[in-house]
């Protein structure tokens, strides 16, 4: 008999999710209200905060589906040979965490550097961002980038400077520079040794 209930419970919280999604195609993250998505879903007010503890849960699901669509689309390509393809590999990501300051806001709050709660899905894509990065390099040290430094460390230098880098995206005063060419101007001293 627990199964039926069980059922109906997910079905609400994908029709939650999908109305969310929907706005946010529509919009962005930022014009998202809670109102408008239990209207598209059909459903109460409380129904919405039975599912989700506020605005803030249903956008840190909803990104965290994105990051990782975007983690699986990195795992497909082949990795990068050069500061130049690892910019371009980061691009799903990018897309992503950039779309809205709103998004930019909910993904850093939740990184799990600031997080207090339990290890979300942002916090665990963070965790898997290092560790692809990490596979990229190691091959490649020595090479192409600089063996002085532990692959994990560069991991995740890569990681911060992407932050840096979309962080000052948003910037009135800073946005002047294309989020890519900043982004390379921090990888290549980062990534490559100086030559001695």
């Amino acid at each position: 008999m627990s199964r039926a209930p069980q059922q109906r419970r997910l079905a609400t919280n994908a029709r939650l999710l999908d109305a969310a999604r929907a706005i946010v195609a529509a919009s962005s993250y930022a014009d998202m209200r809670v109102e408008e998505v239990v209207l598209k879903a059909g459903v109460a007010k409380g129904t919405f905060f039975s599912h989700f503890k506020d605005k803030d849960a249903i956008m840190v699901a909803l990104i965290g589906e994105d990051l990782e669509r975007a983690m699986r689309e990195m795992h497909a390509k082949p990795a990068p040979e050069s500061v130049a393809d690892l910019v371009d590999a980061l691009a799903p990501l990018i897309a992503i965490m950039a779309a809205d300051r709103v998004a930019f806001d909910v993904v850093v709050r939740n990184s799990g550097a600031m997080a207090v709660e339990a290890l979300g899905p942002i916090a665990q894509n963070f965790v898997d961002q290092v560790a692809l990065f990490v596979a990229w390099i190691m091959p490649l040290q020595g090479r192409v980038f600089r063996a002085d430094v532990d692959a994990a460390l560069l991991g995740e230098g890569i990681q911060a400077f992407l932050i840096q880098c979309i962080a000052m995206n948003f910037c009135l005063v800073e946005n002047q520079t294309p989020l890519e060419d900043r982004l390379t101007a921090y990888l290549t001293p980062w990534l490559i040794a100086p030559q001695v």
